[in-house]
C-alpha cells in the first residue's frame, strides 16, 4: 500500500508557496504522492470570502519543490473544463514534474455551485456525456497523434498536441465516485483505478470495511477481461499520528484490496484547509504495520 497527502485548493493552500512547503515536508516524512482538490468555488454558502488557487499552478510548486513525489487533482471535474486545455495542463506538468502525474477524475461538484454558477449545464446525464466524451479526448490527446472528432458534446478538427505526457502511453486516470451508485465504478473500471467516495462516511471519515469489501468485488467483477492489468483502489480519512495506531485501522482495508491510502482531514473541521494542522499530521510520517 501507499499513501498520500490530500489539500485543498482554498484557504492556507490557495498559496502555492504553502503548497510547495506542504510537498516538500511530505516527501521528507516518506510519503508517496500529493494530492489537490479542483474546484473554482466548492460551496459557496461555506467558502464565500476564502481565497482559491488554480490546482495546475499549485502542483507546478509541488513539482518544483519535490523530486520523487507523485502529484495530481482528486479530482478534476472534466464536464467542466475544455479537453485541450486540461490535456496541455496535465502534459506539462507530466513533464516538468519527470513523470510524475496521476490524473483523478469525475463528475464534479457541488454541481449548482461550481457549474449552475457559470451557466454551465447542472443535468447529472449531460455532465456524465460530457465526462465520458472528455475522457475519451483526454486520451486521444495524450497519444501525441492527430485528433479528428465530432461528438454529442465536442468537435475537433486536425489537431496534434505535442509534446505528448513522459508517461506512455498516458499518466494514470483515475475516477472518483460515490458508493453505492453504480455506474461511476462501471466507469472507473476501464480506466487505472477508482477514488471512492461513500454515501456513510463523509470526506476524512474512515469507510466500513463490509462497504470496501463490495466496492471491490463489484470494480473486479467488471475488470474480468483484464485481469492481469494494475489497478489502483484509493481509500481516504483522517487517521491518528501515530503509525502503529494508524496502521491498525488501515491494515484491513488493504487486507479487503485497498491499494493506497489518501490521508484526508475531516471536511466539516476548519482544518481542513490549514497549512499548520496538516504539516503536523505530515511529519508524524505515514501509517505503518
Amino acid at each position: 500500500m501507499r499513501f498520500s497527502i490530500n489539500i485543498p485548493n482554498f484557504g492556507d493552500f490557495a498559496d502555492p508557496r504553502a503548497v510547495a512547503t506542504t510537498a516538500a515536508a511530505a516527501e521528507q516524512a516518506g510519503w508517496d504522492a500529493l494530492f489537490v482538490w479542483d474546484h473554482v468555488v466548492h460551496d459557496k454558502r461555506e467558502r464565500r470570502g476564502q481565497p482559491f488557487g488554480d490546482p495546475w499552478m499549485l502542483l507546478t510548486a509541488a513539482a518544483l519543490a519535490t523530486s520523487r513525489l507523485r502529484l495530481g487533482t482528486l479530482v478534476t471535474p472534466v464536464p467542466g473544463r475544455r479537453p485541450e486545455h486540461l490535456a496541455r495542463q496535465v502534459a506539462t506538468l507530466d513533464f516538468l514534474s519527470g513523470g510524475r502525474v496521476v490524473f483523478g477524475a469525475g463528475l464534479g461538484g457541488p454541481i449548482a455551485d461550481e457549474f449552475g454558477s457559470f451557466g454551465e449545464p447542472t443535468d447529472p446525464v449531460v455532465l456524465a456525456e460530457r465526462l465520458d466524451e472528455g475522457l475519451d479526448l483526454l486520451r486521444r490527446y495524450w497519444s501525441g497523434e492527430q485528433v479528428n472528432h465530432r461528438g454529442r458534446h465536442y468537435r475537433v478538427e486536425d489537431v496534434t498536441l505535442l509534446p505528448a505526457p513522459v508517461q506512455r502511453p498516458r499518466p494514470p486516470v483515475w475516477l472518483a465516485g460515490i458508493w453505492p451508485n453504480r455506474r461511476p465504478f462501471r466507469r472507473a473500471a476501464r480506466w487505472d483505478g477508482v477514488v471512492p467516495l461513500f454515501k456513510t462516511a463523509g470526506h476524512g471519515r474512515i469507510p466500513h470495511l463490509d462497504e470496501v469489501r463490495e466496492l471491490v468485488g463489484y470494480v473486479r467483477e467488471h475488470r474480468a477481461d483484464q485481469p492481469d492489468t494494475p489497478f489502483e483502489i484509493v481509500l481516504g480519512g483522517a487517521t491518528p499520528g501515530g503509525a502503529a495506531e494508524a496502521g491498525e485501522l488501515i491494515a484491513p482495508l488493504a487486507g479487503a484490496g485497498a491499494t493506497w491510502w489518501d490521508e484526508r482531514q475531516v471536511q466539516t473541521s476548519e482544518d481542513v484547509h490549514r497549512l499548520t494542522p496538516v504539516l503536523r499530521r505530515i511529519d508524524q510520517g505515514p501509517p505503518s504495520w
